[in-house]
């Protein structure tokens, strides 16, 4: 499955399925709240934190492609990704899309 941040499939007829998109809603726990204060105190990168996100990320990334793969998709164009706080210590990340199809 190609995956594209551009909102076209240059050199490509293509036919739009539909929009397509993938969520998790990812928690924080105690081992990384406790590094991460203390991370805090004397600054840089929170690298627990930084592999949560990144697990997100692949996690979002494969439910959208898996709902493509549904639509008989070829490709996903204009893919974003977005991240918001749901709770304290919780975090969704979605990333979205368009599925569409290679005219030959």
């Amino acid at each position: 499955m190609k995956l594209l941040s551009i909102e076209n499939y240059p050199g490509q007829q293509i036919e739009v399925l539909g929009l397509v998109k993938g969520t998790i809603v990812q928690t924080k726990n105690l081992g990384r709240d406790f590094m991460a204060g203390m991370k805090g105190l004397v600054g840089g990168e929170i690298v627990g934190y930084t592999e949560m996100l990144n697990e997100a990320r692949q996690i979002a990334t494969k439910r959208m492609v898996d709902e493509a793969e549904k639509l008989g998709a070829d490709a996903v164009i204009g893919v974003r990704y977005g991240s918001s706080q749901v709770m304290q210590g919780a975090a969704e990340v979605i990333a979205y899309g368009t599925a569409v199809k290679i005219q030959s």
